[in-house]
């Protein structure tokens, strides 16, 4: 795989996600087993900015040649996902999450093997 391709498909999945829980985050939730309140609403929210601006960034930087640049983009790429799939193997783990946070756990580490691949194995050329 192409560090292009890993980085298209972190953008649509960050905008899917993003978009989601900024528009309906009452409806999410459930998914995963939460019940939804005003705060949790907004914790939702404000995580589907964050989300957007990852898609945004993934995106734009998808063609990106090496550079200084690419490495700082993907290494940040690299941790976010790598934190966010211990945090959410702990939390289905404790049984925090219904089943279907098991797709989280998938995702996270997926993302985090793909860039960790392109951050400290795959050679430059």
């Amino acid at each position: 795989m192409k560090l292009s391709t890993l980085m298209v498909i972190n953008a649509i999945l960050a905008a899917i996600f993003g978009v989601t829980f900024i528009i309906a985050p009452g409806q999410a939730f459930p998914l995963y087993g939460f019940d939804p309140n005003p705060q949790l609403n907004l914790m939702g929210q404000l995580w589907g900015g964050f989300a957007v601006g990852f898609a945004v960034l993934t995106w734009s930087a998808r063609n990106v040649t090496e550079s200084e640049a690419r490495r700082a983009i993907v290494l940040a790429l690299f941790v976010a996902p790598a934190i966010g799939f211990i945090v959410a193997l702990i939390a289905q783990l404790g049984g925090v999450v219904n089943a279907f946070g098991w797709s989280t756990v998938a995702i996270y580490l997926l993302l985090a093997i793909g860039f960790g691949y392109f951050q400290f194995t795959k050679p430059t050329t």
